[in-house]
């Protein structure tokens, strides 16, 4: 009831014990904090916050045009409904590396496990879009710098995204990767590789290093949709699907209002839609009626699944 049920130390120190190489554990993207219940209901490890949904959900394209603040208060709103740990994306920490610094500190206020920083320039361009700007070496490395020195607790994760590879290519990359380490990130984001010949390759290379490497699974985007077991296999810790749930939220809602506009009624979609029991079983009404009956006193409707679609 009402909020996580662990500490954001605990989380922080969970989502350091899952990353090991090889574990390819799933983070799938939550967009609210509802949906960060779901996923930490189904059985995933951990919730991902990406930046682009968060930009999305403000109906603004994924250029940077987001605000520290805006990021932070959304990211907390999320966390705090779950006990598992959430990695959120930082862009390029809004700033130069004192606001990298300030970023970091206002990530762990709100609760969150770990950020990831990247190597564009600001405004930044979504990952898997063209004409990407890369910064210099020398500012990468202090934004990781930066951010591991303005962290007051330890186990918070700083992870450094790189873009190269679509720019300079993949050994460039590789090299940048293993600076940015050296700057002491905690893990690797590399972005956009073509293959999983290229994921092997990063695995490998970083292997000696110790840091776990992250795999980007997003629709629509450079790299194949790669099963979990293929991104194990060559070696990936942790795999994300940031803009999944987004997507397949904002496609059922437009087919809603499609037949709502042409059949006059939303009848023939009410059987794809979650019931109203199972919705107030996700926000846990039955908890909060049993904690105060003086306010909360009514029934909670049961899973029924021969209920009459007027109940639901």
């Amino acid at each position: 009831m009402l909020y996580s049920t662990k500490t954001a130390e605990q989380k922080r120190i969970d989502l350091r014990q899952t990353l090991k190489q090889g574990g390819a554990q799933q983070f799938p993207g939550a967009f609210t904090p509802l949906t960060a219940k779901l996923i930490q209901e189904k059985g995933f490890p951990g919730v991902y916050i990406s930046g682009g949904v968060l930009a999305n959900e403000l109906g603004l394209p994924d250029v940077g045009l987001t605000t520290l603040t805006e990021v932070a208060v959304r990211g907390g709103q999320i966390a705090r409904l779950t006990d598992l740990p959430c990695l959120i994306d930082a862009d390029t920490g809004f700033g130069e590396p004192m606001n990298v610094a300030r970023t970091v500190q206002e990530f762990e206020n709100a609760g969150l496990a770990g950020c990831h920083i990247e190597d564009q320039f600001n405004p930044k361009r979504c990952g898997h879009l063209d004409g990407k700007n890369m910064v210099d070496l020398d500012t990468a490395v202090k934004r990781i710098a930066a951010a591991v020195d303005a962290r007051r607790d330890p186990n918070f994760l700083i992870m450094a995204r790189t873009d190269l590879r679509a720019v300079e290519g993949l050994d460039a990359a590789i090299a940048r990767m293993k600076a940015l380490v050296e700057a002491g990130a905690d893990a690797i984001f590399p972005e956009a590789l073509k293959d999983i010949g290229e994921f092997e390759t990063v695995c490998r290379e970083l292997e000696p290093l110790g840091v776990p490497v992250l795999a980007n699974m997003t629709e629509f985007g450079k790299s194949e949709l790669f099963t979990r077991q293929q991104l194990a296999d060559a070696g990936v810790a942790m795999v994300i699907y940031p803009v999944t749930l987004l997507r397949s939220a904002m496609g059922a809602a437009e087919r809603v209002l499609d037949a709502i506009k042409e059949e006059g009624t939303q009848q023939s979609q009410v059987e794809q839609m979650l019931t109203r029991a199972r919705l107030y079983e996700l926000v846990d009404y039955e908890g909060y009626n049993a904690f105060d009956t003086g306010i909360f006193n009514f029934d909670v409707p049961t899973l029924d699944i021969g209920a009459n679609h007027a109940d639901l």
